[in-house]
């Protein structure tokens, strides 16, 4: 397994030093942020996108995963990144989350990333049924899915607290009918023990469809704040000892957008603990 940390926590700066500092830290790859200030798609030229290229092979880095689920660019007041959502009640509202969806795979391919995170659904209103919800969200996601296939990156969703897909029977309910090789589930590990679903327990079950992880901690209060690994309450010895029984190879993201103050600090103390459980696991995590 391999261990990326997400630029999502570099806000306060461009993409191209957030490729050195993830370098220089130890990290074997990046997560990139599809969304300002790194890489939104709808005006990423030419030159930013072989930018990123030159740097990404300068410092040695790999894309363990291209995040599109934040939408600040938008600016929606109501919450930086849940909005515009795929369940929004107009129709030509949620038109911007497939059309950055679509443009996120699009970049996706470029870089030569093997897959992209989404939003599970949306926000639901209090009018809408999550049957509603889920109708809404599979007419608008399906192009997206196409595309996905056409292009061969994978198109991730990724359950979140509070929105239309939160726990993984509802991501498992949604998925069924569409049997897509293309499709499939961010495993995070945080958003998973806010809502009961501690994560050692569910790892196996959610293999199959599991493609990248997001690691964070979480309070013993399971409040959706993420925290560095070590300083909250999920049991990461239980948890990386159950992914390694699942033989994935695959990426290792950790996930700390609070920390835009002190990514450098953040990023270091995570780096830090993941490997030394890793080591206490004899297991062998890059």
């Amino acid at each position: 397994m391999k261990l990326a940390f997400s630029s999502n926590a570099y806000m306060h700066f461009s993409i191209e030093d957030t490729i050195r500092k993830i370098a220089e830290l130890g990290y074997q790859g990046i997560e990139i942020l599809a969304d300002v200030p790194h890489a939104w798609p709808a005006f990423l030229l030419d030159e930013r996108k072989r930018s990123i290229r030159e740097h990404l092979e300068r410092y040695g880095l790999m894309i363990s995963n291209v995040n599109a689920f934040m939408m600040n660019a938008v600016g929606d007041p109501r919450q930086p990144y849940w909005h515009p959502g795929w369940t929004d009640p107009d129709p030509h509202y949620r038109a911007i989350r497939r059309e950055h969806t679509l443009r996120a795979l699009r970049l996706a391919h470029e870089l030569g990333a093997p897959h992209i995170t989404t939003e599970p659904g949306g926000l639901l209103t209090p009018q809408q049924s999550w049957d509603e919800g889920a109708r809404i969200f599979y007419d608008e996601i399906m192009p997206c899915v196409e595309l996905a296939e056409k292009l061969e990156v994978s198109l991730l969703i990724e359950p979140e607290p509070e929105l239309m897909i939160e726990r993984f029977d509802q991501y498992l309910e949604f998925v069924g009918p569409i049997q897509s090789p293309r499709l499939g589930l961010n495993f995070d590990i945080g958003h998973a023990y806010c809502v009961g679903e501690d994560p050692q327990h569910w790892v196996a079950k959610m293999a199959p469809h599991t493609r990248h992880y997001h690691l964070e901690d979480i309070a013993a209060t399971r409040v959706h704040r993420h925290l560095i690994p070590g300083q909250g309450a999920i049991d990461f010895a239980a948890t990386l000892d159950q992914i390694a029984r699942t033989r994935y190879d695959g990426w290792l993201t950790v996930e700390l957008y609070p920390y835009i103050e002190s990514p450098d600090d953040a990023a270091r103390q995570a780096r830090t603990y993941l490997l030394d459980v890793a080591s206490r696991l004899g297991m062998s995590l890059e």
